[in-house]
Parts: structure tokens; C-alpha cells; sequence
């Protein structure tokens, strides 16, 4: 699966990719890189012409290699200062620090003096519902990336990109099995009126749309293509949503 989620909840339909005109690289710790979770992941998957560079602690990291020629590079902390608001997106290259706290702090040691290193307000909850917020104003990447969106005026990017992260954590707390806090969360999401029928066939309520997911799932099935479906047994029988 592309979405990196179990068949039964692959939103691989639901994909929509954005051109952006902020040139955007995503500097993601080496253990980030193994957590199917990862909005870093997200990023690239819904914005093709963004870039990701993968950290490991005691490896020096190249700038040339990152920083992109003839754009101004702001790397996004919280210790940085206040985003400026002269600059025109088309001219700017953002780099984003994936991983926890602690990675991201290590990160930001790595790339120190390699730009501009700035910061925006972030306050409200977290959408991002599969990890627990840490605190105030700690956020997702890709939610980091959101505020900068919001920020620059790019409502129409900002948008699509958070309806991409809305379906990726429905998919996710669907997969865990977590039916109640998929019902929170839909409560306050953009996905049930933008996305209706992919969730309707995601989430089959009448014995008809039951049947025609189980066949879809059977189809997969059939093709070889979903090892982890095999091996649950799901194509066999729908347990439901």
C-alpha cells in the first residue's frame, strides 16, 4: 500500500497531491524513518516535489546537499525567531526537523548557521491523533507545515494538505481499532462532507456496502498484491468497520 496502511483501511483512493510553491524539505531522523505513522512520510506522499533527507546522529550532514540554490532557507524550531512576513513564498526553501523532541533538538545542532532559523505562533489541540500532544504548542510536522502554510496565505495548499492528514489519521485509528475515538474525530473533521464516499465505502453500514468492500478485498487478494490481508484472513469475512 502506498498509504503505508493495512489493506482493510487503504485510503490509497483518497490520495490527492498538491504543487506547492514553497520549495519544502523535510530532515527526518533515522528513527522516524521506520514509523509508518510519520507524517514526514505524509509530506512526500501528497507533495511530490518536496524532498526528504534521512538524519543519523554522529553523521555530518552536507549542505549543498540540502539547501537548495538560489532560495532562502528557513529552518523551522520553536527557538527561532518570529516568521517573517516580507518574503515571497515562491523565493523560499522551509526545512522541516522530523522527529521527537529530543531528535529534533539534536537535528537543529546539525543544520545550525545553515539559514534562518524561525518560528510561528502554534496553539490549539492537535488533529494529529495517533501520538498524544506533548504540550502546548508542540505539533505534527506536517501540522508545523500547516501554520507556515496558513501564515504565508497559502489557504488553497493549506487546505488539500489538511484533508490529506485528516484521512491519514482516520486510517490510522481505524486500523488500531479505536471506533470511538474514530467517531471524536470525524465529529470535527472536513473529510465527512469532502471525502463522504470514500468513508462510505470505508466504513460499510448496509449489507450491500458490506458485500462490495469484501469484494474489493477479495480482488486484492486475488491479485497477490496484499501479503499482510492473507495472512489475517480478512478477505474471508468482514467483521465490520
Amino acid at each position: 500500500m502506498r498509504c503505508q496502511h493495512l489493506p482493510r483501511w487503504c485510503i490509497c483512493d483518497g490520495l490527492r497531491t498538491l504543487e506547492c510553491p514553497l520549495a519544502i524539505d523535510v530532515l527526518m531522523h533515522s528513527r522516524e524513518a521506520w514509523r509508518p505513522s510519520s507524517t514526514g512520510h505524509l509530506i512526500k506522499r501528497v507533495i511530490p516535489a518536496s524532498r526528504q533527507h534521512v538524519y543519523t546522529h554522529g553523521t555530518p550532514l552536507d549542505r549543498a546537499q540540502i539547501a537548495r540554490p538560489g532560495k532562502t532557507l528557513w529552518i523551522l524550531h520553536p527557538l527561532g525567531e518570529p516568521l517573517p512576513s516580507d518574503q515571497a513564498s515562491g523565493d523560499l526553501q522551509i526545512l522541516l526537523l522530523d522527529g521527537s523532541w529530543g531528535e529534533a533538538a539534536d537535528m537543529k545542532k546539525a543544520v545550525e548557521g545553515w539559514g534562518r532559523r524561525v518560528s510561528l505562533p502554534m496553539t490549539g489541540k492537535s488533529r494529529y491523533w495517533l501520538r498524544a500532544q506533548q504540550g502546548e504548542g508542540q505539533f505534527s510536522t506536517i501540522e508545523a507545515l500547516l501554520f507556515v502554510l496558513g501564515s504565508l496565505g497559502l489557504k488553497v495548499e493549506h487546505d488539500a494538505l489538511r484533508l490529506q492528514l485528516e484521512l491519514h489519521v482516520f486510517a490510522g485509528l481505524s486500523t488500531r481499532g479505536h471506533k470511538t475515538l474514530v467517531a471524536d474525530f470525524l465529529a470535527d473533521s472536513p473529510l465527512v462532507e469532502a471525502m463522504s464516499d470514500l468513508l462510505r465505502r470505508l466504513q460499510p453500514q448496509s449489507p450491500v456496502e458490506k458485500r462490495a468492500l469484501q469484494a474489493r478485498l477479495a480482488e486484492r487478494l486475488a491479485a497477490g498484491t496484499d501479503v499482510e490481508l492473507k495472512r489475517s484472513g480478512v478477505a474471508g469475512g468482514l467483521s465490520g468497520p
